[in-house]
């Protein structure tokens, strides 16, 4: 098992930034790529962005694309998304998601491990 724990939410004014954290503890060895998703309030869990854990090709959603960096430090063994020009449309739970195999990792379906969220709010 993967244990993920994500940290770095916060409120904060429209055009600033964040940095989300997501440390993993456990079997890490099995993880083939780490992603961030987000859900707001009536809204379905939707794609962020993902980082492959071995060569560290990364994947974003067109709304953050531009704005929005993941990152890893494999010694760490954690993922980091600096999210800059904030958008009130950017206010959601933050999950930190692992997944232990190859597949799309667009998608929520591929992943196997989730984190218990970070809140993100973004006044106008």
């Amino acid at each position: 098992q993967v244990h993920l724990v994500e940290s770095g939410g916060g409120l904060v004014q429209a055009g600033a930034s964040l940095r989300l954290s997501c440390a993993a503890s456990g079997l890490t060895f099995s993880i083939y790529a780490m992603g961030w998703f987000r859900q707001a309030p009536g809204k379905e869990r939707e794609f962020v962005a993902a980082i492959r854990w071995s060569g560290g090709n990364t994947y974003y959603a067109d709304s953050v694309k531009g704005r929005f960096t993941i990152s890893r430090d494999n010694a760490k063994n954690t993922v980091y998304l600096q999210m800059n020009s904030l958008k009130p449309e950017d206010t959601a739970l933050y999950f930190c998601a692992a997944a232990w195999g190859w597949g799309d990792y667009t998608s929520y379906t591929t992943y196997n491990s989730w984190g218990q969220g970070t809140q993100v709010t973004v006044s106008s």
